[in-house]
């Protein structure tokens, strides 16, 4: 059992009905899988996310995303790595090129139990699965400039947070950047 990735888990005060599900789901999950943090898990795997904000929570940095064809925070599977803070930071960076991107609350900011559906990922097909993610709360630079990564984007831009639920065409996604931003709010202006 991964004792890091349990404990955090564990650790984290779930807000809502939702996040009690996901929660336990992703305790069962840990003590019932003995890999849980790489892909050859087919069932499902964790992945972390950052929620990028900018100084004044405002704007949200998001990709628009080639699998899924619609706008996405950014994240990417843990890969073997057992800090899932490390792999929201590093993906953060890779997704938009920020060279800075500064944690602003060192708890998890949600938690979500995510269904990916059948897609292909360079030349190969992948099953439905699940991905167990984690979300940080971040701030980045706008005044930095933003790249994006040809391979799982094809466009990297801040939205103002009142446009973020009109412009993402993923219906399933709408309730979970919906939690973001309110969670968002309770973290920034409290």
């Amino acid at each position: 059992m991964n004792r890091q990735l349990y404990d955090l888990i564990n650790a984290y005060e779930a807000v809502s009905e939702q996040e009690q599900a996901d929660r336990q789901v992703m305790l069962d999950f840990i003590t019932t899988f003995e890999d849980v943090t790489t892909r050859n898990n087919r069932f499902g795997h964790f992945s972390a996310s950052p929620w990028i904000i900018n100084e004044d929570a405002t704007n949200v940095l998001m990709v628009y995303h080639r699998i899924y064809q619609s706008w996405s925070w950014c994240g990417g599977h843990l890969d073997g790595d057992f800090d899932p803070l490390d792999t929201a930071i590093r993906e953060g960076k890779e997704e938009t090129g920020l060279t800075k991107l500064s944690l602003l609350y060192h708890q998890p900011l949600a938690l979500d139990v995510l269904a990916v559906p059948p897609h292909v990922r360079r030349g190969v097909f992948v099953s439905s699965h699940i991905h167990l993610n984690i979300t940080y709360l971040c701030m980045g630079d706008e005044s930095e400039t933003l790249m994006i990564k040809p391979d799982e984007n094809s466009a990297v831009r801040w939205i103002p947070v009142s446009e973020v639920l009109s412009i993402v065409q993923e219906k399933d996604m709408k309730p979970v950047y919906e939690k973001l931003i309110q969670a968002t709010k309770r973290f920034v202006h409290s």
